[in-house]
């Protein structure tokens, strides 16, 4: 290939490259009565709690009743709930980083929690006892459940105060 050749190649490819971006802006427009949808910019998550999550609401309300999808993100740091349980059973699917899940009363991350990575299915069955968190990574999470979407704190019987 003469030098000419190399240069006029170059030439091409950098016109190519430039056009790119100008394709890409013409995307399509898609009918509102047919699809909707959000950008990652676009999702308003909440603010981070002190138990080191937050959400972002998808469709439906979690605190009312009937379907809702939410976001829920485990900030990475050793952040979890305590053991509670919800009424109506939930479906989770981890969207990133790993999520460690742990059942029954005795909260123990550490030593019996189990990881659940990107791409894993978890179903909360409704009035179970079960706690999770996020460890050394964020945990980014779609649950998708029947409202209204209440957490009750797990109180073991020996913890309860006695009837006077």
């Amino acid at each position: 290939m003469t030098r000419a050749m190399v240069k006029m190649l170059g030439a091409v490819l950098s016109a190519a490259a430039l056009l790119l971006p100008a394709t890409a802006s013409f995307a399509a427009e898609l009918d509102a009565k047919a699809v909707i949808y959000s950008l990652p910019d676009q999702i308003k998550w909440g603010p981070v709690t002190p138990a080191g999550n937050q959400q972002a609401v998808l469709f439906g309300d979690p605190t009312k009743s009937g379907l809702y999808g939410v976001l829920t993100k485990w900030t990475a740091g050793n952040h979890f709930s305590k053991p509670h349980f919800h009424p109506n059973d939930r479906f989770i699917t981890v969207i990133s980083g790993t999520w460690w899940v742990g059942s029954g009363p005795n909260f123990d991350p550490a030593n019996t929690s189990v990881p659940m990575p990107a791409g894993s299915f978890v179903t909360h069955f409704g009035k179970q006892v079960h706690w999770d968190g996020a460890k050394d990574v964020d945990a980014v999470l779609l649950i998708v459940g029947e409202g209204p979407a209440t957490a009750t704190p797990f109180v073991a019987a020996s913890q309860m105060a006695p009837n006077k």
